[in-house]
């Protein structure tokens, strides 16, 4: 079912100073910011905590305002992010160093999971969560080289210092045009429920759907997968992105 993905030779990787190493609390804070700035969401203090109340409750993370906004000043005195006059969390240029090391090991956490181990895709972002912390630069380095340098996760998102970027043609679900038929480029990983109905209907990178009818009013779209015809409420539908066929 899954196709081939894009991989290189010979990634390109900024990691932190050696023997530098944050806490796990902070570093899902970065992997956090990371991941709101790559989806186009505001990196506001309430996003942010929508965000971490996504994450596994094994993480032991504080998700209330007031303990995220706690966080929030330690980080910027340990000079990992800023906060505009906007209330927007800008990651600083060290701050971003370690945000992309920590997604890196994520993204090849899953990777792991899923190519080497054989761990259903709908499981791998959590499991991921438990291998990340522990995953040297040196291990890094051979996990990718076992792994064929993967460009993305299996979710579709592209892997720091592999040198993918994200597809400039992407849009989200939402704005696709009925009839037209996409690739999706990549989805949501953090909803293991989401997760599952997108696996059982082939809704998952590389795989084609195709958008029949689309119902704000009623906050569903109906669409066309490989499998068969489902439906999808616009908040999930606005986290997939998808690009045109090549002709």
């Amino acid at each position: 079912m899954a196709r081939a993905r894009p991989r290189k030779t010979s990634p390109t990787v900024v990691a932190p100073h050696p023997g530098e190493r944050l806490s796990h609390v902070t570093e899902n804070y970065l992997l956090s910011l990371y991941v709101l700035k790559e989806e186009g969401i505001r990196t506001t203090l309430s996003h942010l905590a929508d965000y971490l109340r996504q994450l596994p409750a094994g993480e032991g993370l504080g998700t209330s305002l007031p303990s995220v906004a706690g966080m929030v000043r330690r980080m910027q005195r340990e000079e990992l992010i800023v906060v505009g006059t906007n209330k927007e969390i800008s990651l600083t240029e060290r701050g971003l160093v370690h945000a992309e090391d920590m997604v890196r090991r994520h993204r090849l956490a899953e990777r792991l999971a899923v190519d080497l181990l054989g761990v259903e895709l709908h499981r791998a972002h959590e499991e991921a969560h438990r291998l990340e912390h522990a995953i040297s630069p040196e291990l890094q380095t051979k996990i990718a080289q076992r792994l064929g340098q993967p460009m993305t996760c299996p979710f579709g998102h592209p892997i720091p210092g592999s040198g993918r970027s994200p597809h400039p043609n992407v849009i989200p679900l939402t704005k696709a045009r009925a009839g037209v038929p996409y690739l999706v480029d990549r989805v949501p990983e953090e909803n293991e429920e989401l997760l599952k109905f997108l696996v059982e209907n082939i809704i998952i990178p590389e795989h084609s759907v195709t958008v029949k009818e689309a119902a704000p009013y009623r906050g569903v779209i109906s669409m066309t997968t490989e499998a068969r015809e489902v439906s999808l409420g616009y908040e999930a539908a606005a986290r997939i992105w998808v690009r045109p066929m090549a002709p």
